[in-house]
């Protein structure tokens, strides 16, 4: 039982999912402070309100209908999600993309930055197994030295 629970906490899912769960609750303050300092006013000045949330509003009898506490979360989530999209997740894809492209290229990558992965090593025995003719094998030393690079 307590082996189980040691694997299922060192999984990387799980330290991930931590980690994003703890970075998200600080980006969250990040942003909230960044509507509530920037947006805001600047909506409300808009509006003639001292905050988003008091404006645009529509009495009903007893009852207030608050379309500017609406609009406010609604520019918040945008916020959230632009940010998240500028900030992180489109320059990760463009590195992704630039590792790609220098693979593809055969550029050889900074092992201590880019380090070579399985996959990356299967693939280039997989493809020296192709090049070779039917009844070849790969080289040893082709093998050793694909091999050599992992470690």
């Amino acid at each position: 039982m307590i082996n189980g629970f040691k694997e299922f906490i060192m999984r990387g899912n799980v330290i991930e999912l931590a980690v994003a769960v703890v970075i998200g609750a600080a980006f969250t303050g990040l942003v909230n402070a960044i509507v509530t300092g920037i947006f805001n006013p600047l909506i409300a000045a808009i509006f003639n309100a001292d905050t988003l949330k008091n404006s645009l509003t529509v009495p009903i009898g007893d009852a207030e209908l608050s379309f500017g506490l609406v609009l406010a979360a609604l520019i918040q989530f945008l916020l959230v999600a632009a940010v998240v999209y500028f900030a992180f997740v489109m320059p990760l894809n463009k590195l992704k993309e630039n590792q790609a492209r220098r693979r593809q290229a055969g550029v050889p990558l900074d092992p201590k930055k880019n380090p070579v992965t399985d996959l990356d090593l299967l693939t280039e025995i997989r493809d020296l197994l192709a090049a070779s003719t039917g009844a070849q094998t790969v080289s040893s030393s082709a093998a050793a030295a694909a091999a050599k690079r992992t470690f």
